[in-house]
């Protein structure tokens, strides 16, 4: 049972309802939010502390919108942290994505791809939830840039994962 009650906008007030509205009024839509507009999955937590909430969604927006991962490449690697972690909310969330990213139902099954670099994205994908580190060889699979902005959506997604568990939120 989830321990975070879910807020409808009418039952929140000042920062917590700009966050909302910021988040509503985003690239993310209504489609983060229930029939009574409350937020869902990781975004209620966010309201229990608007300034460090914000900072996160803002992180997720930056890691799903404006990174130069490729949609395909990006959702392999959210569905491979999520499976990780065992994040149920995730999973449904992104094999949504997936789909409307290219992904086949295969792909989405077995977190494989047959494309080079997907491929070097998901290993290293891996390689970092095992370890926390890259070898010499793993690191100079992708470019620095790419590595960087993946590094980020492994431990944000890492981030929100614990967060769904703890607030039990599914």
């Amino acid at each position: 049972m989830a321990r975070l009650p879910r807020r409808a906008p009418g039952e929140l007030d000042g920062e917590a309802l700009a966050l909302h509205e910021k988040i509503t009024s985003g690239p993310r839509g209504a489609s983060m939010t229930d029939e009574r507009g409350a937020l869902v999955g990781p975004f209620t937590a966010m309201l229990l502390s608007p300034p460090v909430g914000d900072a996160l969604q803002e992180l997720g927006a930056a890691i799903r919108y404006r990174s130069t991962l490729p949609p395909r490449a990006r959702e392999l690697a959210i569905l491979t942290v999520a499976d990780h972690w065992d994040s149920a909310f995730e999973r449904r969330a992104h094999e949504s994505a997936g789909r409307a990213a290219g992904l086949t139902e295969e792909e989405l099954a077995t977190l494989h791809s047959a494309d080079p670099f997907e491929a070097a994205v998901l290993t290293t994908t891996r390689r970092l939830l095992e370890s926390g580190d890259l070898t010499d060889d793993e690191y100079a699979a992708l470019d620095e840039r790419t590595l960087f902005e993946l590094t980020t959506l492994v431990g944000y997604y890492a981030t929100l994962a614990m967060q769904l568990r703890v607030y039990r939120v599914t």
